[in-house]
């Protein structure tokens, strides 16, 4: 037997091989959704987010197809009348009111109907709201139909003008013409043949010069008046 202790001279002897033991991975990523909704809850939000996109994109096409087909032109509103009667700040600031308002609607479309669900008209002088009216009755308008509605502003209410607000009222007072705004909030639908749409809740401004028809000597007549249509 060879001295272990002497001298070797035969080829080199490799070092031993480090060995690792790491612990078994499952198989690759997801392959199919049952792998998804078992292992990975990445999958189940991408599926979610696709489903979502797909009907975003589904309901944008159903959307251009019926304004393709119906084309629907803006409803149009307008004050045909107003009478006012009492317009009268105390010193207490107290306003007492009296103001009668009929309204035109036209629907302008020839397939579209128009569900009206909620009318409300509110007064305003400058920046103070002084009256509300919400007694117009629901309805529903049919095609290229023209709907006449009416209702009354009438009390009083507490006010705080200020100081642009009250030189404004005093040239009214002087002049015996009123620039009352007339602002409408809305509920309505859209009718496309078997269709009903959403509620939609558009806004509605009226600008109006009324003159006081009490003991009124300035000879002004009021005159029909176009409303701003915000959608």
């Amino acid at each position: 037997m060879a001295d272990l202790n002497g001298a070797y001279y035969g080829p080199s002897i490799p070092p031993p091989k480090k060995v690792s033991h790491s612990r078994g991975r499952r198989g690759g990523g997801c392959g199919c959704l049952g792998d998804c909704l078992g292992c990975c809850g990445c999958c189940i939000l991408s599926v979610i987010f696709n489903i979502l996109i797909t009907i975003a994109v589904l309901l944008g096409i159903a959307a251009l197809i019926i304004w393709l087909i119906f084309r629907p032109n803006a409803i149009k509103f307008h004050v045909t009348d107003a009478k006012l009667t009492e317009f009268t700040l105390d010193p207490t600031n107290n306003l007492r009111y009296n103001l009668d308002l009929n309204f035109t609607i036209r629907n302008p479309n020839r397939r579209i109907g128009v569900y009206y669900d909620e009318i409300e008209v509110r007064g305003y002088y400058g920046d103070q709201r002084f009256g509300m009216s919400n007694n117009i009755s629901k309805f529903y308008q049919g095609h290229k139909n023209t709907t006449v509605v009416g209702t009354k502003l009438s009390g009083q209410q507490l006010v705080m003008l200020d100081g642009g607000e009250r030189k404004d009222l005093n040239e009214d007072v002087n002049s015996q013409i009123y620039r009352i705004d007339a602002k409408l909030r809305l509920r309505i639908r859209f009718k496309f043949g078997l269709i009903k749409s959403w509620r939609f809740k558009p806004k509605v401004k009226c600008d109006l010069k009324v003159p006081l028809t009490s003991n009124s000597t300035s000879g002004f007549v009021f005159q029909p008046t176009k409303c701003d249509v915000d959608f």
